[in-house]
C-alpha cells in the first residue's frame, strides 16, 4: 500500500460513530452474537449501567442525556464536530439512530489534527464513501461496554472484536483505562461512559488502526 492509501486509512478508521451493527447489552450474561472470537458475552442487565442518571457526563460543553441517541448527543458536543460532519457525509445518521445497541470509540477533533489536511479533504470525496463505510466499523463494537466492563476485560486479558473484524484490547496503565489497537498503538480515553438510548460512546484522543 502506498503512503497516500495508508494516510487515508488512518483517517477513515477514526470515524467510529458511523456504526452499522448492533448487539447485546452489558458484560455479564450470554448473547450468541458476542460469543465469537475473544469478546465476552453480554446481556440486557449490565450492573455498571444501573443507577446511571438521566443527565450524564459533559462532553464539549454539553450535558449528555441518556434518553437521546448517539447521534443527537454527539451533535450537541463541540469537540466532535469533525466526526459528526463525516457521519452525515457517509449517510450513516439513520443507522446510528436505530436501536443498536452500539459501543463507539469516537475520536475527538484533536485526533483529526494529527492527520494532514489534504488526506482529510480527500476522504470527503464521493469516490471514498465505500472505503469510509467499510473502515468505520473498526471503532464500533456490537453491544454496550461501559468503562467498568472494559476494566474487567483488561484484568482478564480479553479483547473486543469490532464490527470490522479486527480486535480492540482494553488495558490499564497506572490505573488509567486505555485501548490498544491492532497495530499495538495505545489510545487514551478522554471521556468515558457517554450513555445514550442506543448504546455508549467513549471519546478517544487518537485514531485507531485495524492493521
Amino acid at each position: 500500500m502506498d503512503r497516500s492509501s495508508n494516510k487515508l486509512t488512518a483517517v477513515v478508521v477514526s470515524l467510529a460513530v458511523g456504526a452499522i451493527i448492533g448487539g447485546g447489552i452489558g458484560y455479564a450474561g450470554a448473547s450468541d452474537m458476542n460469543k465469537n472470537k475473544d469478546t465476552t458475552a453480554m446481556t440486557s442487565s449490565s450492573p455498571s449501567m444501573s443507577g446511571m442518571s438521566e443527565d450524564g457526563v459533559t462532553v464539549g460543553g454539553a450535558k449528555m442525556v441518556a434518553t437521546k441517541d448517539i447521534v443527537d448527543n454527539a451533535a450537541a458536543a463541540s469537540n466532535v464536530k469533525t466526526v459528526v460532519s463525516l457521519v452525515k457525509m457517509a449517510g450513516l445518521v439513520d443507522t446510528l439512530k436505530s436501536p443498536g445497541p452500539f459501543t463507539v470509540f469516537g475520536p475527538n477533533d484533536g485526533a483529526f489534527g494529527k492527520i494532514d489536511a489534504d488526506t482529510l479533504a480527500s476522504l470527503q470525496k464521493s469516490e471514498n464513501v465505500g472505503t469510509l463505510k467499510t473502515i468505520l466499523t473498526y471503532h464500533v463494537i456490537p453491544g454496550t461496554y461501559t468503562s467498568a466492563d472494559l476494566r474487567v476485560m483488561a484484568a482478564k486479558g480479553e479483547s473486543l472484536t469490532s464490527v470490522q473484524g479486527a480486535k480492540v484490547t482494553p488495558m490499564v496503565e497506572n490505573n488509567k483505562l486505555m485501548l490498544m489497537d491492532a497495530k499495538g498503538n495505545k489510545i487514551g480515553i478522554e471521556t468515558a461512559d457517554i450513555i445514550s438510548s442506543n448504546g455508549v460512546t467513549h471519546v478517544v484522543d487518537s485514531v485507531m488502526m485495524p492493521q
